[in-house]
């Protein structure tokens, strides 16, 4: 049974990897070995594959797993991801963004297609340096979707942030509906550090309110979470605990193991 469950597992890989090879480099390189056209390809072509498999436990709903493969060169980022809670519900999606460095404004446009006919669009950005602003804004077709952000997505972010010579970087943000009247807000505290070379530590402490709906009768949530993710060589574990998650009554708990190759 383990061995038919990798061996599925693996072949999904490796199809996702195709898919994201042809979206990155091209047909030539996605083609593999073999084939007299396809040439090695540039350092700015070579892809660095993430692959990150999630099962989350909630409270008023049947458990779920996520699995997203992610493959970045040094200029663009595309990914495929399935979510699947048991038999109630299953999406596919795909993304796409490409970062744009105009010193000192950095700025990421971010284009998402999932099943069910949802599509979403989103940009963010820093201004600065040393000490920097966080400017976001993202849109939807409000089509049926399950957010694995976990953050309004129709929103708009703003928030300030400090990189420190030792590789510490602390960024202080809120993620706000602005379109859907729900006054839902999330406000993050990450703090991310290198103890040593080969390692990372990423702290998320953040604060959520508002409403599930655009009802002013409704009751208004607030809760406070956390999401841990330590990095090791090529390794890494997230753990999170967020309460009222998606601005529904029910807690969930996500556990990760991924691996980048």
């Amino acid at each position: 049974m383990c061995a038919q469950s990798c061996g599925w597992l693996w072949r999904l890989v490796r199809t996702c990897t195709r898919i994201v090879s042809a979206a990155l480099i091209g047909p030539a390189l996605a083609a593999g070995p073999g084939t007299e056209e396809a040439e090695p390809p540039s350092r700015e072509q070579q892809i660095a594959w993430k692959l990150t498999p999630t099962y989350e436990s909630s409270t008023r709903e049947a458990p779920a797993w996520d699995f997203n493969l992610r493959g970045n060169t040094e200029t663009q980022t595309g990914w495929v991801g399935y979510y699947r809670r048991q038999e109630e519900f299953q999406q596919l999606r795909l993304g796409y963004e490409r970062p744009v460095d105009l010193s000192p404004v950095r700025f990421v446009p971010t284009l998402q297609y999932a099943t069910r006919g949802f599509l979403g669009a989103s940009i963010n950005g820093e201004i600065g340096e040393r000490y920097f602003a966080i400017a976001g804004w993202s849109r939807t077709n409000l089509k049926e979707n399950f957010s694995i952000t976990f953050d309004p997505n129709e929103s708009v972010t703003f928030g300030v942030g400090t990189r420190w010579p030792d590789s510490t970087a602390l960024s202080l943000f809120q993620i706000r509906d602005n379109r859907l009247n729900t006054g839902q807000r999330v406000t993050h505290l990450i703090a991310r550090m290198r103890p040593t070379p080969g390692t990372r530590i990423v702290l998320d402490v953040f604060h959520k309110q508002g409403r599930p709906d655009a009802d002013p009768a409704s009751e208004q949530l607030r809760g406070t979470g956390l999401t841990v993710t330590y990095d090791f060589d090529r390794y890494f574990i997230r753990v999170a605990s967020d309460p009222f998650v998606n601005f529904t009554d029910s807690h969930m708990v996500r556990m990760a193991l991924g691996i980048r190759f």
